[in-house]
């Protein structure tokens, strides 16, 4: 296996991020994009000698200080100030993973050869990637429209020297670092400082993360509520491909045809039903499901547009000798779909609690609260509480972030996206489903029991076993929280194929 990862002019996409992830790939820039870099570096040098008009951002001050002229010899000072002066983020720490990920797609960015740094700048990210050194980044402080400022400031500090990293879970001051590794200082030069903060990598790392996060609660939520659909003793009917090809979306013709597969062989399903119908949250299930499938696709696209972009400003283009201020760093593409993507993953929490209520309610031949002697023992009552208390903490996160704006920078940055408000939202979300979905699973694995003997489809029998090794059956009350915490556990530490989750499942084309 192919352990190194060449940068090239070659698009990144998901599946490519996800195996540079998982197999622990390290980064190498190719040649072309070298030369790219080299080339843009010393236009840029040559136009700075050369003309002593002001540029945006190279040799002026930042933001409502663009009309303030700096002098040449100044540059380097003006550079690491604004790197410096923008690192005021706060709150939690960005998780390191989501850091990783900045680092790759701020190197992606800067290698197009439109930002005018220096190739030993890259190559310092390059290090600190592929020797697993996280700039410690903080949640809050972007705004989102020029560029993700305070955490990327933060992402850039450690090449100065300054701030603090991450190494082997050990927080260490950057200048020990570099004194470990045998590293000096960036010396920054014009314009590096702001190509290291302007652009989109805090709210795109995000979003690349969600996505992956996104692929797999989703399939798994489709496994979990096949479980629930057979233990409430539901129909196959709605899952008819018929019912579905006169109704195309692609999202709900995959959920449809992956529940026929889910369930064959199932002795429950194929039983004789006494009811006609089930509730929405069961019958449901492909238009539900399928639609946060379908709104993934559609969020994949605009991240995958966004991460193989140049998002600093000014952008160099040493061919046609221009220098353009323009406004690629905001975010507005990102907040939109990421408020789009809030949305979507908290439906498949909202239709789960749902699931959940109607296992525990005593029908269809179900325990009241899924325990014997009910009374003396509360069962699965309050776990049901639990994920409804959840749900609601998902729809106040999901309300769009993206229709807010506030003026900043004295009026000369007078609309923002909030892009990086709704990237943490829809971590926060993301991270609450996996926890209705694994309640769910909890009540539908033990509703299961109450159908024995007969069984569900001998693939979901399979993945039953394989989760009672962490959590058993409950047969009388006991501390719930446990439960719920191994089952959650089960869920996150769950191997998946990323060809199950990306290229075909069940036969089923994804894209």
């Amino acid at each position: 296996m192919d352990h190194i990862h060449r940068i090239s002019s070659e698009p990144l996409d998901i599946v490519t991020i996800y195996n540079i992830f998982n197999d622990n790939k390290k980064l190498q820039l190719s040649d072309e994009l070298t030369k790219k870099i080299e080339d843009c570096k010393a236009y840029l040098d040559k136009k700075l000698a050369n003309n002593k008009d002001p540029m945006y951002g190279i040799n002026t001050g930042f933001g409502s200080l663009y009309n303030v002229k700096i002098s040449n010899t100044d540059l380097t000072k003006l550079q690491e100030n604004l790197v410096m002066s923008h690192a005021c983020g706060t709150g939690d720490r960005v998780p390191e993973s989501v850091v990783k990920v900045m680092l790759l797609l701020k190197i992606r960015s800067l290698s197009f050869g439109h930002s005018g740094v220096q190739l030993k700048t890259v190559h310092r990210l390059i290090d600190f990637f592929n020797n697993d050194i996280f700039p410690v980044v903080f949640k809050q402080g972007s705004l989102g429209a020029s560029g993700d400022l305070a955490p990327l400031a933060h992402l850039a500090l450690p090449l100065l020297g300054k701030g603090k990293v991450v190494h082997k879970d050990v927080v260490y001051e950057a200048s020990e670092i570099l004194e470990k590794f045998g590293w000096e200082p960036i010396k920054l030069q014009a314009k590096e400082g702001l190509a290291l903060l302007n652009g989109t990598q805090f709210m795109s790392a995000y979003g690349v993360y969600l996505l992956l996060m996104s692929h797999k609660t989703s399939y798994l939520a489709d496994i979990v509520a096949s479980i629930s659909l057979d233990a409430f003793d539901g129909r196959l009917d709605p899952f008819h491909d018929l019912v579905h090809a006169i109704r195309p979306h692609p999202g709900q013709r995959k959920v449809a045809r992956r529940f026929n597969e889910l369930l064959k062989g199932s002795e429950l399903v194929s039983r004789a039903k006494e009811h006609v119908q089930d509730p929405y949250s069961f019958r449901c299930i492909p238009q539900v499901h399928g639609a946060t499938k379908d709104t993934l696709d559609f969020v994949e696209k605009i991240i995958l547009t966004e991460i193989n972009s140049v998002t600093d400003n000014p952008n160099i283009f040493s061919e046609e000798d221009l220098i353009i201020s323009g406004g690629n760093f905001h975010g507005q593409p990102l907040a939109l779909v990421l408020d789009y993507l809030k949305i979507a993953m908290a439906e498949i929490g909202n239709i789960s609690e749902r699931r959940i209520f109607q296992l525990v309610s005593g029908l269809r031949g179900l325990p009241p609260f899924l325990v014997d002697n009910p009374g003396l023992n509360s069962g699965f009552m309050i776990p049901q509480y639990t994920a409804a208390s959840i749900v609601s903490a998902n729809k106040q996160l999901a309300t769009p972030a993206s229709v807010d704006s506030i003026v900043s920078s004295n009026g000369q940055e007078d609309h923002v996206s909030m892009g990086a408000n709704a990237a943490t939202q829809a971590y926060d979300v993301i991270r609450n489903v996996e926890r209705i979905i694994a309640i769910e699973l909890l009540n539908a694995s033990q509703a299961i029991e109450f159908r024995r003997p007969f069984k569900t489809s001998p693939l979901l029998e399979s993945f039953l076993a394989e989760y009672r090794k962490s959590v058993p059956f409950i047969k009388e009350d006991e501390v719930l929280h446990d439960a719920i915490e191994a089952s959650i556990h089960f869920m996150k530490t769950l191997e998946i194929e990323i060809e199950e989750l990306f290229l075909n499942t069940y036969g089923l084309d994804c894209y």
